[in-house]
């Protein structure tokens, strides 16, 4: 939230008046302002709507383009140490946002964000899904995951916000790149790159072309971008809907996506307690997950105050949360009966799948809303999540084998035999 504000007061507008303020600046953080330097002259809100846009969805076009590269290289070197690369590119972005004085600075260090979160996040989750092989410590460990995901997403506006108000342009930043360093020296301690020769007794994985291609991949992949448009479209356009359709206050937008963190844990924890107890229906929560998702999306156009809008956020976090918690660990499943026991590429393949909606969302969600409407967004976002669910059914079949049945067992204590689980599972549904 501080971005708008930050570009514009680099422009030499203060962010406001003029021009060059963001949509409903009210002159909060005024007091840090005065330690950016006016470096360009005031423009236009259209272009300068424009350049946030493009400086937003830099992070995941890079992160898009170069997923592919990180997931095979993943796939080569073990997990450990992709995931120090990535922390290490974090704590460098990270820092340079904390002394950036100009936009192309802003835009170099956001899209570093990118390369240090195709590495990150991919080598994160796949780490995760190597180290806890059965269900249901998968779901739960990634349900874990995927709740610190939330909170960092949910609690970053409230958190960037006071910060910046109170304790200055670099604090945030600062204690972000601490976190980062932190946490890589955590790894250090706790798995480090090259401390064992396991790596070297793994099987080669699947090529990350070869996954794209498998059909239930494919569905996975699908459902995991189409459930996270609403959010990434909203993000950027529901704060200028809330001042401009209920009078908003800046508080109230502010604190807009925090409360939807609980649902979304609730959301994680019960996804997981019924894995673990049905672990054959994990297309059904996805499937139910976007089907929340999709009547949420379209409740929100007839809220009319901030109590109201809180709902279906919350109902769309919620759905969020049993699409993701279900449909990855079904994607190392997936892997497990299909393909080699090694993550790398198809968590890769979910990376990108998230980065879709959010390389799109900042750019095109304004664009809808400025030619179509607000309301007609979310319907369109909804009746697309809802349309998708009965996709899920496709992996109905696939959820039903045995997790004793994989490869990874095969290849661990037998050996390879040529003989795939994908042989057995085609002649079951013969």
């Amino acid at each position: 939230p501080i971005i708008p504000d930050y570009i514009a007061a680099m422009r030499g507008g203060g962010g406001t008046s003029g021009p060059s303020a963001p949509a409903g600046g009210n002159g909060s953080g005024g007091g840090n302002r005065s330690l950016l330097p006016a470096r360009y002259p005031p423009s236009s809100g259209s272009n300068e709507d424009v350049q946030i846009g493009v400086l937003f969805a830099s992070k995941a076009m890079l992160q898009l383009l170069v997923n592919p590269l990180s997931g095979t290289l993943i796939d080569r070197v073990g997990y450990e140490a992709p995931l120090l690369a990535g922390l290490a590119v974090l704590f460098l972005s990270t820092t340079t946002f904390a002394f950036a004085e100009n936009y192309a600075t802003l835009f170099a260090a956001r899209s570093l964000q990118g390369l240090g979160s195709a590495f990150a996040d991919t080598a994160g989750i796949a780490l995760i899904a190597d180290r806890y092989a059965e269900e249901p410590a998968r779901s739960r460990a990634l349900g874990t995951a995927l709740a610190c995901i939330s909170f960092g997403s949910l609690a970053a506006p409230p958190f960037g916000g006071v910060l910046y108000e109170f304790a200055g342009r670099r604090v945030p930043f600062l204690v972000l790149a601490c976190v980062c360093l932190l946490d890589g020296l955590l790894l250090l301690l706790l798995a480090p790159p090259g401390g064992t020769g396991a790596r070297a007794n793994m099987p080669v994985g699947t090529p990350i072309h070869r996954l794209m291609i498998d059909p239930y991949i494919a569905v996975v992949a699908g459902a995991l971008a189409t459930c996270n448009i609403p959010l990434a479209f909203l993000e950027p356009t529901i704060a200028n809907w809330m001042k401009d359709s209920m009078g908003a206050s800046e508080w109230e937008v502010g604190l807009t996506w925090l409360p939807a963190f609980f649902p979304h844990v609730l959301g994680v924890y019960v996804t997981v307690q019924l894995a673990a107890a049905y672990p054959h229906l994990q297309w059904f929560y996805g499937a139910l997950g976007m089907a929340i998702i999709g009547a949420s999306s379209c409740l929100v156009p007839a809220c009319r105050n901030f109590g109201q809008v809180i709902i279906p956020l919350c109902g769309i976090c919620f759905g969020i949360a049993l699409v993701d918690t279900a449909l990855l660990p079904t994607l190392a499943f997936l892997v497990d009966v299909r393909h080699v026991s090694v993550y790398g590429s198809v968590y890769a393949i979910a990376d990108i799948s998230y980065c879709v909606a959010y390389a799109l969302g900042p750019i095109v969600a304004g664009q809808i809303v400025h030619t179509m409407g607000f309301a007609q967004l979310n319907l369109g976002m909804g009746l697309a999540n809802v349309l998708y669910a009965p996709v899920l059914l496709f992996l109905k079949n696939v959820c039903q084998m045995k997790p004793s049945h994989s490869e990874r067992n095969i290849l661990l204590e037998e050996g390879p035999k040529g003989l795939y689980d994908t042989i057995k599972m085609e002649e079951r549904k013969g």
